[in-house]
């Protein structure tokens, strides 16, 4: 394997890139640390694309792209619709009709929200709690998962060694990187991670369109065919996986094989069910949510998600599929000298180190760097906005400084850097942090949130019992079934097929809790409904409201919205395609990609973004509807601008 040999010039990129990055933070540090708002929201001032193209960059993580990688190596064309684990469609409902529901509410953090939601009784204090709790968890594990990607990748693609030990070199180059990471974003707050991702997302996206030539012009399709198994550029699957790596690869069969999802058409089906629960249930309390909540006006909030996926995922299944069809056809026969214990997880850089000419090095090392540092920067500046707002100004300092809440701001981000960090020094595999995030701690928050928009009699301990369930159940079940497994009790299963069981465990802790206790105060209730107006099981409030604003109408759109939703996730599969296909050269899948991506725009024109209303437009004066003060809360509803 030959090294990589860094030119002048690349070095220079990378200088320039990393002095950019941190001069961004301190140049704005002082707009930033004005007051919390600022430093958590961007002061609600700054523009939808710009949010947009912010958020694109925080999805384009490394951690998750070597991941990608990997999988499509394995599955192909087909691994497009393994991502639904997370699942990516959420973003589709998040356009059609949540970042609009999300952003009325005015709230600065998803345990904020909970308050605006189910008031400020006991019941809603625990809810609080325990969302503040899986957010944390959700923070943490998503630190860890991109420390133990970025620790990997720059121990590979960077050439300098810092320890004979290879662990340990690795480990070093991951604190280094995320030292630097945390000073810029703990200094500039959302103010430097969307700013430096605007510039982090133009260098990846640069990148990503190269790496995708490069591979178009090294692999002919003929080659690419004669390297892979019956079916690999095939998007479709039948009930069975079938694709034959015994006599090509050997080691990707196993892997298949432990992946548990050789029935690939229960395995989508199963995904799609458990994503369509996730989306409707909304984001996790993290960056995602976030970026809504600083949105300008609930219309630029839905402008915000549409834009993420128009512009995120054709260069990114560029950079993908021409990093996996470099492996296949170039490094398949090193690969198999490995025998089984080829590590898929690095095929990335290990591409990088054969493929990647001098001169360009510089600027593909800066654009994973940023795509570490754009995910990384995001879920920091997360963690603070619930620690500080919902527990530190809340219990403890109600009536301190904003100064004081910023520098307090600046301590729980370097507390939660070291813990995920901690935490990724002890974890081997990537896979192992996805399929537990995604499957099993999404799974115990499934329940509780989607209940919270739809169903008005869910209250505030039935949410916390459920959020507590769900939160015990991911960690015990899985443990659970490895040990049954192991015991041979049953059979080894894939942790997406412990979903079911997760998202039961806590539906039972929800309807329990909400059922054994009072109805929230219906004071709260009206307010919520008045101002946000969600679609679902509403008929007593609604009656209620109506009895004092007669001209106030029912939500009658889920009709309209899940068709979009629809239209909307086969316009998001085909933008994805597309950037594989293009890179396949299968111009024929090519062109009916771009076909459904135009009949789906056209569609979508018409039926979402021409109808979409930043309030109600019978909604009374804003006095009128703005939540009840609640201590701490800092609640302030902006005025319909319809």
């Amino acid at each position: 394997m030959s090294e990589l040999h860094f030119s002048q010039l690349d070095k220079a990129i990378i200088v320039a890139y990393l002095a950019a990055t941190v001069g961004i933070g301190f140049w704005i540090s002082k707009r930033a640390s004005k007051n919390i708002q600022n430093y958590f929201l961007g002061g609600n001032s700054i523009p939808w694309y710009m949010l947009g193209l912010s958020n694109a960059s925080g999805m384009f993580d490394i951690s998750g792209t070597m991941w990608m990688v990997s999988l499509m190596f394995i599955y192909g064309a087909k691994s497009v619709w393994i991502p639904w684990l997370w699942p990516v469609f959420n973003q589709v409902f998040m356009m059609v009709f949540l970042s609009v529901w999300l952003r009325r509410s005015g709230v600065m953090t998803g345990a904020e929200w909970i308050r605006f939601r189910f008031g400020d009784g006991r019941g809603a204090k625990l809810a609080h709690s325990v969302v503040v709790v899986f957010a944390l968890i959700n923070v943490i594990g998503f630190l860890a998962f991109g420390f133990v990607g970025i620790s990997k990748s720059a121990a590979t693609f960077l050439p300098w060694v810092l320890s004979p030990d290879p662990v340990k070199n690795a480990n070093l180059y991951g604190l280094g990187i995320t030292i630097l990471t945390t000073v810029y974003v703990v200094k500039g707050g959302m103010f430097s991670v969307v700013f430096t991702e605007v510039l982090q997302f133009v260098i990846m996206s640069i990148a990503c369109v190269w790496v995708g030539c490069i591979a178009m012009a090294r692999v002919a399709p003929d080659a690419l065919a004669a390297m892979t198994p019956e079916g690999w550029q095939s998007l479709f699957f039948g009930r069975e996986l079938n694709l034959d790596w015994s006599n090509l690869l050997p080691a990707a069969g196993d892997r298949i094989a432990s992946d548990g999802w050789e029935l690939f058409g229960a395995f989508v089906g199963l995904m799609f069910i458990k994503g369509v629960l996730q989306s409707v249930a909304g984001p996790a309390p993290n960056y995602d949510m976030q970026r809504v909540l600083s949105a300008r006006s609930p219309r630029e909030a839905a402008y915000m998600s549409g834009i993420v996926n128009l512009v995120l995922l054709v260069p990114r299944y560029m950079l993908v599929t021409g990093l996996a069809v470099l492996a296949v056809v170039f490094l398949s026969a090193q690969l198999r000298t490995q025998g089984a214990d080829v590590n898929f997880e690095v095929i990335m850089p290990l591409v990088m180190r054969e493929f990647i000419p001098s001169g360009l090095l510089g600027l593909l090392v800066a654009a994973l760097l940023a795509a570490f540092m754009s995910t990384y920067a995001a879920t920091v500046n997360a963690a603070p906005a619930y620690v500080v707002n919902d527990i530190y100004k809340r219990y403890w300092r109600p009536d301190a400084s904003d100064r004081a809440y910023v520098t307090m701001s600046y301590v729980v981000s370097i507390v939660v850097v070291v813990i995920g960090t901690a935490i990724g020094l002890y974890v081997a595999k990537l896979n192992d942090i996805v399929q537990w995030i995604v499957t099993a701690l999404y799974g115990g928050y499934t329940a509780a949130n989607l209940l919270k928009w739809i169903w008005w009699r869910f209250n505030s301990y039935g949410y916390f019992w459920g959020m507590a369930t769900g939160i015990v159940a991911a960690g015990v079940v899985p443990k659970a079934a490895t040990w049954l497994a192991t015991d041979g009790t049953i059979e080894p299963v894939a942790e997406i097929y412990l979903f079911p069981v997760i998202f039961g465990l806590s539906l039972i802790g929800c309807v329990a809790g909400s059922l054994a206790t009072p109805a929230d105060d219906r004071d709260v209730l009206k307010r919520f409904y008045l101002k946000v107006r969600p679609w679902g099981f509403w008929g007593p409030i609604h009656a209620a409201v109506a009895a004092d604003h007669p001209a106030v109408q029912a939500n009658r759109n889920f009709g309209r919205d899940m068709l979009n939703c629809v239209v909307g996730i086969a316009w998001q599969t085909a933008l994805t395609a597309a950037g594989v296909f293009l890179v396949f050269q299968d111009f024929g899948k090519l062109a009916a990609a771009v076909g459904v991506i135009a009949a789906s725009s056209l569609f979508l024109k018409f039926n979402w973004l021409d109808r979409i209303e930043d309030y109600p437009p019978d909604l009374p004066q804003p006095e009128a509807v703005e939540p009840a003060p609640l201590a701490g809360a800092g609640l302030a509803a902006e005025a319909p601008s319809c």
